[in-house]
């Protein structure tokens, strides 16, 4: 099986003084691997099949074979580094908490720790019969969070 590891290492040189990042590489027992890949700005195909073909250029298929498949992190896909949560700052984000909770929120901190979030909630205030619409912020560290993806509103 093909070493993970080393795929990631020359992803990295490669993309070294561009924008673009490596997010994760997989590979299957069949030797398919899928490197993930995104960027501060956007992430072109061009840029994918170019890095593809420089890592292939760097491994002996006589020596073991395998399948390559550079692709970028897509819209809906889960936040894996800290980099791709900072990209996200003051954007919406929906996020599962390990508690089975699903909050659809606004992105406002991103620290080693956790994030923070604020979100509108109904609360009981003070004066009013019903429950009013207030918006809160709260921090929530990493270990309590089982997934963030970034949350496009078409409204």
């Amino acid at each position: 099986m093909i070493d993970t590891r080393k795929i990631t290492a020359l992803a990295e040189q490669k993309l070294e003084g561009t924008d673009l990042f490596v997010v994760d590489c997989t590979c299957t027992p069949g030797n398919e691997v899928e490197l993930i890949v995104d960027s501060d700005t956007s992430v072109g195909i061009d840029a994918c099949a170019e890095l593809s073909r420089a890592i292939e250029a760097e491994l002996d298929r006589d020596a073991e074979d395998f399948s390559l498949t550079v692709m970028s992190a897509g819209i809906g896909s889960e936040l894996r580094t800290l980099r791709q949560y900072r990209k996200l700052v003051g954007h919406s984000v929906e996020v599962l908490l390990l508690s089975g909770v699903k909050l659809l929120a606004r992105l406002d901190e991103v620290s080693d720790e956790g994030i923070t979030l604020s979100y509108e909630e109904k609360q009981a205030v003070e004066g009013k019969k019903r429950k009013q619409l207030v918006t809160v912020s709260r921090s929530y560290p990493f270990a309590e969070i089982k997934y963030t993806k970034e949350w496009l509103d078409f409204k």
